[in-house]
């Protein structure tokens, strides 16, 4: 479509551990203003609202629009799991495009501390299928808390695949940290070493430890998208385009390997539809938001993003150029691994950095130079998302 949608500001709240923050509502609508106020807008500009969160009773998104002041306009409350916060950034660019003026798209959670589980076991889970797969093609695969069998397996068939080393995935997380120390932000603010990393509690299999899987969050974050009329008639400057945006969801394909399970396919997939909207190939990126629950998804996404070739990660990390001198710059914010992971406001909050980012404004973390920025995000089940911002 002709008409763009652009994002006029963004807003959140700084990321902390379970039962050391504010409520749901409190920490949303905190974000919305926020976010509001970096557009310099009026809780009266807003005309719809898609909120994220997994964890809540329905209409948690209604309830925390109400504490930041916003009352009736149409507002919708969006569940893709890990992938939610993009998915109504996803929503909210779609209402742009199609003749709203000023629409927020936000995202929260208060998340309980320990590994995600499910929370209805009287009826089929959405997952059923993706475990059905691991089990039946990788004989190794053993029982643990469900996000860890099927990331800690998918890293492990890709280093068996590739013969790399177990401390790849240590280097990703050291790197990430060291990114987060600039953030203030983020939960996490102490550099680590690749030693540290190998030697913590191993948590599923031999080698997946704890520090390289992100922790439960809570958190809040929020973005305000707007049409360019609307931006020139309130005097809004500092626009960064949606240049492109690709969604992905499950296919018969996703359940071939352990890669494919945790969204290879559906990350390669949603990248070449975003590439092909924004005219704007994986060569021409800046700065990267990646996905990194756990770090070995960091490192299967580098070749399903095009950043390398198959097999090309370790290459890729040890040249430097997943950091600050190199090709790329992959999550300065310090990613959910550093950064916190608040499912809900997730996608948001990666919306916030490259935003602040493509601005010029992230201070001590800017990443010279920065002209595009890709945003992946996922969500499993729920489906991948990726994104891709210029300035206006």
């Amino acid at each position: 479509m002709s008409r763009k949608a652009y994002v006029g500001g963004v807003g959140m709240v700084k990321f902390s551990k379970p039962g050391a923050s504010e409520s749901y509502a409190d920490m949303g609508a905190k974000a919305v203003l926020a976010a509001l106020k970096d557009a310099g807008l009026e809780l009266s500009d807003v005309q719809q609202a898609y909120a994220s969160y997994i964890y809540g009773d329905s209409a948690c998104g209604q309830r925390a629009l109400f504490n930041a002041g916003v009352t009736d306009v149409p507002v919708f409350n969006v569940n893709n799991n890990c992938s939610s916060g993009s998915s109504a950034l996803f929503l909210a660019r779609q209402a742009v495009e199609a003749g709203a003026d000023c629409v927020l798209a936000f995202g929260f959670e208060e998340m309980r501390p320990g590994a995600l589980g499910a929370h209805w076991d009287d009826r089929v889970g959405p997952g059923d299928l993706h475990f059905k797969s691991l089990f039946e093609n990788r004989p190794q695969t053993t029982m643990g808390a469900p996000a860890l069998v099927m990331f800690g397996s998918a890293g492990f068939e890709y280093l068996e695949e590739y013969g790399a080393r177990p401390d790849l995935f240590a280097k990703v997380a050291v790197k990430t940290r060291r990114h987060a120390v600039r953030n203030p932000y983020s939960l996490f603010t102490k550099e680590l070493s690749v030693e540290e990393v190998m030697a913590a509690p191993v948590v599923y299999g031999e080698h997946l430890t704890k520090l390289m899987c992100c922790p439960p969050t809570c958190g809040g974050a929020a973005a305000v998208l707007v049409s360019r009329e609307f931006a020139a008639r309130k005097g809004i400057s500092r626009l960064v385009e949606i240049a492109g945006q690709g969604m992905a969801s499950d296919t018969p394909a996703t359940y071939r390997t352990a890669r494919d399970v945790v969204g290879f396919n559906l990350a390669r997939s949603a990248r070449e539809k975003a590439c092909a909207a924004a005219g704007i190939g994986p060569e021409d990126v800046d700065v990267i938001e990646l996905h990194d629950c756990f770090t070995p998804n960091e490192v299967i996404t580098y070749e399903a993003l095009g950043l390398c070739e198959p097999g090309g990660a370790t290459r890729l990390v040890d040249s430097g150029n997943v950091t600050y001198g190199g090709k790329y710059v992959v999550n300065p914010s310090g990613g959910l691994m550093s950064k916190g992971h608040p499912i809900g406001a997730t996608g948001l909050a990666q919306c916030n950095e490259l935003v602040t980012q493509l601005r010029g404004e992230a201070g001590v973390r800017q990443v010279e130079g920065a002209r595009v920025a890709l945003q992946h995000n996922i969500g499993v089940p729920g489906g991948v998302v990726v994104t891709l911002y210029k300035p206006a």
